[in-house]
């Protein structure tokens, strides 16, 4: 069996490639043609954590994974990663494991991607400063993901943690060709961008509705559970709300579950899956996004394991070709 690091799955795929292999991935979500069973959620609250299990099946493109993701936020006041996570890739053909792929790397490209994705079908084609909530993991391929698809001049960070939020943008300034400023609030931050990408593990809203100018775009991917939320109800009602999932979305995103249950929206607020967009896009005919450039559009992302096993799909094809990674006998 395979087994690819980090290190090989950052060479095996490169962010612009991670986007269209995900905007594929969301197209076939929506057009019913994956098999994604709900994700099973395992709390340990005695450390406030939670693993996550999430298999995906993608028969077009013969692609089968089963991801097992844990994610404690506490684990960073002990110097340990927030988030592990393992890849199983699986013959769909026999059953046979193909492969492990180390799974914390691949859900940052993954996650950053479908932000990339939105981005590219939602926001302004002018938008050129961003503003980065988070400056973790996420945080850093959520701003390499934008970039991959805006010309972006101009970065705002904010983290509660002011010295995570100086490290991000000495490591990103590297990266990247665009301006990163540390905010010294999250107002600061909000209201300077055109993108916002958050990327936390806040169980409360991060920034302020007032702070959101005309025209920005959000992408709200750091809270995936019906309690937690990143963004303030007022501005999920004003603004075009797009999903990853409907079905996972009414499960898991508390962005939308709680102004739902306080009667702010309906549910007919969402107003299309991503993967209705892109296959619009593909067609030819008009794509359900951006009705105008004053619009507010609200991508909300809660991760489904389709993006997994299309990102895994891609990796495995290049690890073969390039012959990266390690072989790992079983018997």
């Amino acid at each position: 069996m395979l087994v690819l690091s980090r290190e090989d799955i950052a060479r095996c795929l490169s962010m612009h490639e991670a986007v269209a292999v995900v905007k594929r991935a969301f197209a076939l979500l929506s057009a019913g043609k994956t098999v994604v069973p709900p994700r099973v959620h395992i709390d340990v609250p005695d450390r406030d954590g939670v693993v996550l299990v999430m298999p995906g099946y993608l028969p077009e493109q013969q692609a089968l994974t089963v991801k097992t993701v844990s994610i404690y936020p506490r684990n960073a006041g002990d110097g340990f990663p927030a988030v592990h996570a393992l890849v199983l890739a699986v013959d769909p053909r026999s059953g046979a494991p193909l492969a492990v792929l180390e799974g914390a790397g691949l859900t940052a490209l993954r996650t950053g991607a479908a932000a990339g994705a939105a981005t590219d079908l939602l926001a302004r084609a002018a938008a050129v400063r961003a503003a980065i909530f988070g400056a973790g993991v996420q945080g850093r391929t959520q701003l390499e993901a934008v970039c991959a698809v805006r010309p972006i001049r101009e970065v705002w960070v904010y983290d509660v943690d002011a010295e995570a939020a100086q490290t991000f943008a000495r490591e990103m300034e590297e990266k990247i060709a665009a301006q990163i400023r540390v905010a010294s609030s999250a107002s600061e931050a909000a209201s300077a961008a055109d993108i916002i990408c958050t990327a936390t593990t806040s169980a409360e809203p991060v920034f302020e509705d007032r702070d959101i100018r005309p025209g920005t775009h959000i992408n709200a991917m750091g809270a995936f559970e019906p309690d937690k939320r990143e963004v303030p109800a007022e501005t999920v009602k004003r603004a075009r709300v797009v999903v990853d999932s409907r079905e996972a979305c009414m499960e898991e995103a508390g962005d939308l579950l709680i102004p739902l249950r306080e009667g702010i929206i309906d549910e007919g607020h969402i107003a299309v899956e991503l993967g209705e967009i892109v296959s619009a896009a593909a067609s030819g005919r008009a794509a359900p996004g951006r009705s105008s450039e004053q619009e507010v559009t609200l991508f909300k992302s809660v991760g489904v394991a389709v993006q997994d096993a299309a990102a895994a799909a891609a990796v495995l094809a290049r690890a073969r070709k390039l012959s990266v990674g390690a072989q790992v006998p079983l018997d």
